[in-house]
């Protein structure tokens, strides 16, 4: 279900959000980034089955409302849409359903691009061009990028900040930032039984399914601890971007961040 875009007015307190994911230190990036490409590595054969499983497919439908939310600036002629940590790449097929321009993706695991590729003969009519890269170093000009997006990949970043900072240097002014995350439930009756849910079973059916210990347990150690909705925004607001938004996906399991990179 999808509910309207909210402001939060800056006086409005928020928690103190971590600077990074839990699988180690915003000070020690490489290790980190090892640490995650290693995870992501393990799960890759299993990746897409897992995501539409655990999701009941809402994953789908919530990449297909965010590219919808950009149908604007991706209809753009000669636009182009840069999908970041984009793993199998579901998000930027859904951009390319509006995209008059060209669609890119990028992540540094190369067995979940290698996923992506292979559906590319079903995506043919605006196919993406898929490459390896960091989020934290794009290789791409300043100023060259109408609309960046990340779906569920942004929380396994090692610094929120640093990510931000780059992809905002990347960003043309007046393009748009969206990032699709899993936030904090806020419906009453919903909420607890979700939470129970993610604690207990999910970790228990990725693990049985994929035979990989530990990344579906780090799945919700991690969105666990991710900034809520408000804690988000702030963040995204302090890198420098403007017109912060987001809008809840079921209550809240999920959130949808639209920003502004303004000149100057």
């Amino acid at each position: 279900m999808l509910w309207g875009f909210y402001r939060i007015p800056m006086s409005r307190e928020t928690s103190q959000p971590l600077a990074g994911n839990p699988l180690g230190s915003p000070a020690d990036i490489a290790s980190t980034a090892r640490s995650v490409r290693e995870m992501f590595e393990a799960v890759a054969p299993h990746y897409d089955l897992l995501n539409h499983l655990l999701s009941a497919g809402l994953d789908l439908s919530w990449r297909r409302a965010t590219a919808y939310a950009l149908r604007d600036s991706l209809a753009k002629p000669g636009s182009i849409a840069l999908d970041v940590c984009c793993g199998t790449g579901d998000l930027a097929f859904a951009l390319c359903r509006f995209s008059r321009g060209r669609v890119l993706a990028a992540d540094f695991c190369q067995p979940m691009l290698q996923r992506a590729r292979l559906k590319l003969p079903h995506h043919s009519s605006n196919p993406v061009r898929f490459l390896g890269a960091d989020t934290l170093l794009l290789p791409f000009n300043n100023d060259s990028i109408d609309v960046i997006t990340s779906a569920f990949g942004f929380r396994n970043l090692a610094n929120y900040s640093e990510g931000l900072r780059e992809m905002r240097r990347v960003l043309k002014p007046g393009g748009i930032l969206a990032i699709l995350e899993f936030s904090h439930v806020r419906w009453p009756v919903f909420g607890p039984l979700f939470r129970l849910y993610f604690a207990r079973l999910l970790p228990r059916i990725g693990t049985w399914i994929s035979g990989v210990s530990g990344p579906y347990q780090y799945l919700h150690d991690s969105a666990s601890r991710f900034p809520d909705q408000r804690a988000l925004e702030k963040i995204i607001r302090d890198a420098g971007f403007a017109k912060v938004r987001y809008r809840d996906f079921m209550g809240g399991v999920a959130a949808l961040h639209l920003a502004e990179k303004t000149a100057g």
